[in-house]
C-alpha cells in the first residue's frame, strides 16, 4: 500500500526535520513512498543518532556468517547445499530435507543467538518470548511474521554447518575445519498479549546452542550495531555487506583492495549468486554502500576507478569499542 502526501517547509519547525521520513517526502513530493521504504528510513535516521550520540544498541555476529553470506535469496527447490568463501575461509551449509537452506532474514536468527550469547555468557539462552526477538529487529508484531520466524528457527536448527580455513605452513597445507549445528535443543513461544512476559509454571524459553557453535561466538565475538542490522532487517544483501565492513574496516591495516570478482573476490563472499555479470553487481554493490554510508557516513569504503576492487580503510563501525581499549 502507497500513500502521497504534499509536504513543504512550513509544515516542520525551526528546529528542522522531525523524521526521516517527512524528509524524503519533502524532497520527493510527488513520489508513491511505501511504508517500509518509510519506516528503513526512520530506522536509518535512529542508527545515525545513536551513533552520533555513541549510544549505540551492541548486540554480536559469529565469524562464519561475518566473513561468508547465507543465502540473500530462496534457494531453487530441492538445493540444500550453499558455499561461500572468503579467502582462506569456507562455509557450506547445508540444509534439513523437511526445511530447505537459511536464507533471506533467516540471518537474523544468529546474530540473536549470538548476542544473547555474550551477554547471558551461557550456550543455554534464556528470553520473554519470540515476540522479543521481532522486537529487536523492528518486525511488525502480528500471527503471520511469528510463523515466518517459526520457519527460520526451524531452517536454522535443521542446517549443518561447515566452517574451514587453509593455510600453507612451508609445503604442507594445514587445515581447520569443523562441522556443527547452531542449536541442539529450541523452546520458543510466542504470545500477543504485551503484558504477558512469562509462561505459567516451570516452563521458559530455552535454546541450546551446540557446544562448537558457542565455542565460536565465544573466541571470536564480533560487535555489531544492532539498530543497524533492524534498519537492514528487509535488505539481506545490504545487511550481509555492512557487517561485513565493519569486521574488515576494524581489521584492517589501512588502505586495503579487496577484489570484487573471481574465487577470492567480494562476489564469492557475499550471500548472493545472481549478479555473475560484474556490471550488474557493481550496481547491487553501489546500491548497499548507499545504504550502509548512510548509517556510517564516515564508512571508508568505495569502488575503485576500474571497478574490478573495493577499497576499505581502518575504521570503527561501533563506536562502544573505543570505550572497552
Amino acid at each position: 500500500m502507497h500513500h502521497r502526501t504534499q509536504y513543504t517547509a512550513e509544515d516542520f519547525n525551526d528546529s528542522g526535520l522531525e523524521r526521516a521520513g517527512d524528509l524524503l517526502l519533502l524532497q520527493h513530493p510527488t513520489l508513491l513512498i511505501s511504508k517500509r521504504k518509510l519506516r528503513q528510513a526512520e530506522a536509518i535516521q535512529m542508527v545515525r543518532q545513536k551513533r552520533e550520540s555513541e549510544a549505540q544498541n551492541l548486540g554480536f555476529s559469529s565469524r562464519p556468517f561475518v566473513l561468508c553470506g547465507l543465502p540473500v535469496k530462496r534457494p531453487p527447490a530441492g538445493c540444500l547445499l550453499h558455499e561461500r568463501r572468503n579467502g582462506r575461509f569456507v562455509l557450506q551449509v547445508t540444509g534439513h530435507p523437511s526445511y530447505g537452506l537459511p536464507w533471506g532474514q533467516d540471518r537474523l536468527v544468529p546474530i540473536f543467538l549470538a548476542t544473547m550469547a555474550v551477554r547471558q555468557q551461557t550456550a543455554r539462552i534464556t528470553f520473554n518470548s519470540a515476540a522479543e526477538m521481532l522486537d529487536i529487529f523492528g518486525i511488525q508484531q502480528g500471527g503471520s511474521q511469528y510463523r515466518r520466524l517459526v520457519a527460520s528457527f526451524q531452517r536454522i536448527f535443521g542446517a549443518t554447518i561447515f566452517f574451514g580455513s587453509d593455510t600453507q605452513r612451508d609445503r604442507a597445507a594445514v587445515v581447520h575445519c569443523a562441522r556443527f549445528n547452531f542449536m541442539t535443543e529450541a523452546r520458543i513461544w510466542y504470545s500477543r498479549a504485551p503484558d504477558q512476559q512469562s509462561l505459567p509454571g516451570d516452563c521458559q524459553n530455552l535454546i541450546v546452542l551446540s557446544d562448537e557453535f558457542y565455542g565460536e561466538i565465544s573466541a571470536h565475538p564480533i560487535p555489531t550495531d544492532l539498530e543497524a542490522a533492524k534498519a537492514l532487517s528487509a535488505s539481506p544483501a545490504a545487511l550481509d555487506l555492512c557487517t561485513w565492513l565493519s569486521y574488515r574496516c576494524f581489521t584492517a591495516r589501512g588502505g586495503e583492495r579487496v577484489p570484487l570478482f573471481g574465487e577470492f573476490g567480494l562476489v564469492s563472499q557475499l550471500g548472493s549468486t545472481d549478479y555473475a555479470r560484474p556490471r550488474k553487481f557493481r550496481e547491487k554493490l553501489e546500491g548497499w554502500l548507499k545504504l550502509v554510508r548512510a548509517m556510517w557516513p564516515d564508512c571508508p569504503a568505495h569502488i575503485d576507478q576500474d571497478g574490478i576492487a573495493l577499497i576499505v580503510d581502518r575504521s570503527m563501525a561501533v563506536k562502544p569499542l573505543i570505550k572497552t581499549q
